[in-house]
């Protein structure tokens, strides 16, 4: 069963905190971190330790406080950047060096002006700097999903070799459909003799709006880490999103995969990100957002509130949301007035329901949304007009 287990690592603290305005100080940071804990997640990524003294500082604080996840660093492949991650992570209880390079011909050549024989060597040799320190060292290839294969096989191989114990397969710019990231990370599990001696990771990002697609179908394939973050934050179009993964794999057991979150604590857990990092969450969000257990829709409602599973494959409880709601909008059909109008203590026939549906179509028409204060009226006035019959 444990094989089954799929590792969630955060790195909302560090992937996450690198959206425009959504600068963390280090309490902030902490109070995350906490909550990240709580909420389940194995792994947590708290920073880029050489990037700054302030990312340095909050790395260091939060290795001295976190006592059941992993707390880890990321670093470039450049021997200072790894020393420094490693005296950041010296209190950590579980420390993982997170360390890489760009395995990618657009990377190799653009980027580095190298060669992929060149890059091969300065892998292998920031796994062993990491590993003169931790024990657990992660090592990312960059743009993994624009890398050719074979190459890709042969730096994991070479990683593995040289004691990593995570690789990470990213798919840096959100290129990859579903089926070539699979088909990817299956490569990798079949190609690679020393597979077995790592865990793989998914770390993919949403240009396209596939990161948590490509996340599931890598999974399937064979990885058994998943980097995302809270709310899919993250550079350019944002991360994995965390709960929509975790549901996904909570809602089709028939995978047989499982993570340690408490699910519950995903919707306090978007909020408290939301208000912290100062980026709302957009109302249609799958999991977390304000709309994701709303009904408007007549059709919908009917059904929902014949049988929620209509129209709800998750309980808002499941994943700590207030609850469901029916919203009335001239979309909006009787049995939905009906059961809003019983919420707040009036008993209706149905006739009377079709009197006063007729004056709510009215209202309606004018409003994006029917409140409460305007059952309240439209209920007094249809009981004044019978009263005076």
């Amino acid at each position: 069963m444990a094989e089954n287990k799929v590792f969630i690592f955060d790195t909302t603290l560090r992937d996450g905190e690198q959206v425009p305005g959504c600068k963390l100080n280090t309490s902030e940071k902490i109070e995350l971190a906490l909550k990240l804990e709580e909420l389940g997640v194995d792994i947590i990524e708290a920073g880029f330790p050489i990037s700054s003294p302030g990312d340095f500082h909050s790395v260091d604080e939060i290795s001295k406080i976190i006592k059941n996840a992993t707390v880890c660093g990321l670093t470039r492949a450049v021997q200072k950047d790894i020393e420094v991650a490693a005296e950041a992570l010296k209190n950590a209880k579980k420390p993982r060096i997170h360390t890489g390079i760009g395995t990618s011909d657009y990377h190799i050549k653009s980027k580095f002006n190298s060669t992929r024989e060149e890059i091969l060597k300065r892998a292998i040799q920031a796994v062993k700097w990491a590993k003169k320190f931790v024990d657990d060292v992660e090592f990312y290839a960059e743009d993994a999903g624009r890398t050719e294969n074979e190459y890709l096989a042969k730096v994991v191989e070479a990683v593995i070799g040289a004691g990593a114990t995570v690789v990470n397969i990213p798919d840096t710019t959100g290129y990859c459909l579903p089926y070539q990231y699979g088909e990817k990370i299956a490569y990798l599990t079949k190609n690679v003799k020393n597979i077995d001696k790592a865990i793989i990771s998914c770390h993919c990002h949403n240009d396209l709006g596939l990161a948590t697609a490509n996340s599931i179908a890598g999974v399937i394939a064979g990885a058994r880490q998943i980097e995302c973050t809270v709310n899919g934050l993250g550079e350019r179009a944002g991360n994995t999103s965390m709960e929509e993964c975790v549901m996904i794999l909570k809602q089709h057991k028939h995978l047989g995969f499982y993570t340690g979150i408490k699910t519950e604590l995903l919707n306090p857990m978007s909020r408290l990100v939301s208000e912290t990092m100062r980026m709302p969450v957009q109302p249609n969000k799958a999991i977390v957002g304000s709309n994701a257990f709303s009904h408007s829709s007549g059709i919908h409602q009917d059904g929902f509130l014949k049988d929620s599973l209509t129209y709800e494959i998750i309980n808002p409880e499941e994943v700590g949301a207030d609850g469901s709601k029916i919203v009335l909008t001239a979309r909006s059909g009787r049995s939905a007035l009906a059961f809003r109008l019983q919420k707040i203590g009036y008993e209706f026939t149905r006739n009377d329901i079709d009197v006063i549906y007729e004056r709510f179509l009215k209202v309606a028409d004018t409003k994006k949304e029917v409140v409460e204060s305007d059952l309240h009226e439209l209920a007094k006035t249809y009981l004044v007009s019978v009263a005076a019959v």
